[in-house]
């Protein structure tokens, strides 16, 4: 009787000892991937701009007399948008004028003195040196003509030069001086865009920036016309951020803008998901291991979680994308994953998908 009590509590013991070192199951936060954690298009704002804007400005300071357009107003190559007070630049070219006649007058004269020279030389009237003078002279004088032809056209192109044209076909978008103000030269008076290339400028923040390439294609909705649907392409990436807003400007291409497409106008730009199939999972589910992104993937069967190698995308403010290596209805432990080791049994407890 005493042989029994002893191995009933020997094995009473034991189990005890059993159960004790039994872990249990840990609680985890999972998502499970799915429709609900399908990551949604990247949609950014911008306005619309045009792909080539240039300030016009007159090459020569003066004061406006005249000013020809006005903001809106469609203009041609060559059209002439203000005009400047001439008196000036007409004298300085009378002046020069003047001098090229001088100087050819000067030039006449050396020829001449060169003839006789050289005819006195020929009858040995006057000696060697004396005709290399007179020669020096007359290649002097040719000098000053070619120098004053020159300052004559430097002073017909500054008359020219009064007269601000349009280099290219486009719409006035901006007047910054009226007639009676004195400009600087290369003070921008008018700025013109070209209407045959219109763009959507956007700025968009670091955490938007991935999967956005050149040629990535893109759906343009002005807020205007909801239901009108753009198509465009990504033309221009700024390779750095803005110094001052941190964001990097965006430029994209509408190849088939018609004319309910103004300038100015406030577009939403949705760009699709690089991948087929991406999804959003919250920043807590994705850790590094072995220099690799990994999520932790429960097995609903048995609770064992298991790393997971993933090919991420952006990161947002709503999560990270991850573009490959998870497929629908996994369950992801989505809070505390860095904790975690292979093989180790989990509790799931699924998380609320807004």
């Amino acid at each position: 009787m005493k042989v029994f009590l002893t191995m009933s509590l020997l094995l009473l013991c034991a189990c005890q000892q059993e159960v004790a070192t039994s872990p249990k199951p840990r609680p985890a936060e999972v998502v499970e991937v799915g429709e609900r954690t399908r990551a949604a298009p990247t949609v950014l704002v911008g306005e619309v701009r045009s792909r080539y804007e240039s300030g016009q400005g007159f090459r020569i300071a003066g004061k406006i007399v005249q000013r020809l357009v006005e903001r809106g107003a469609l203009v041609r190559k060559g059209q002439v948008l203000a005009r400047l007070d001439d008196t000036d630049t007409k004298l300085s070219g009378q002046a020069a004028q003047a001098e090229l006649r001088v100087a050819e007058a000067d030039l006449a004269l050396a020829q001449a003195e060169l003839d006789r020279q050289r005819r006195l030389f020929e009858r040995k009237f006057v000696s060697g040196q004396a005709l290399d003078i007179q020669e020096a002279k007359f290649k002097s004088a040719q000098a000053r003509v070619k120098q004053s032809a020159a300052e004559a056209a430097v002073s017909g192109n500054q008359s020219r030069y009064t007269q601000l044209q349009a280099d290219r076909d486009g719409v006035v978008t901006e007047i910054r001086a009226e007639p009676g103000q004195v400009v600087e030269a290369g003070e921008v008076v008018a700025t013109i865009a070209a209407t045959d290339s219109l763009e959507v400028a956007i700025s968009a923040p670091e955490s938007h920036i991935g999967g956005v390439a050149v040629g990535a294609a893109a759906e343009v909705r002005l807020w205007a016309l909801p239901n009108k649907i753009y198509r465009g392409s990504v033309r221009e990436v700024a390779p750095a951020a803005d110094s001052v807003t941190r964001t990097f400007q965006l430029r994209v291409a509408l190849p088939a803008a018609d004319a309910d497409v103004h300038l100015g106008m406030t577009a939403g730009v949705r760009f699709d998901a690089a991948a087929e199939q991406a999804w959003l999972l919250p920043s807590t589910a994705v850790t590094q291991r072995d220099g690799r992104s990994v999520v932790w993937v429960v097995d609903p069967a048995t609770g064992a979680v298991t790393p997971r190698p993933v090919q991420t995308g952006p990161f947002r403010e709503d999560g990270t994308v991850v573009n490959q290596g998870l497929q629908s209805g996994d369950l992801v432990v989505a809070v505390g994953a860095q904790t975690l080791v292979p093989g180790q049994i989990v509790q799931p407890a699924r998380r609320e998908q807004p």
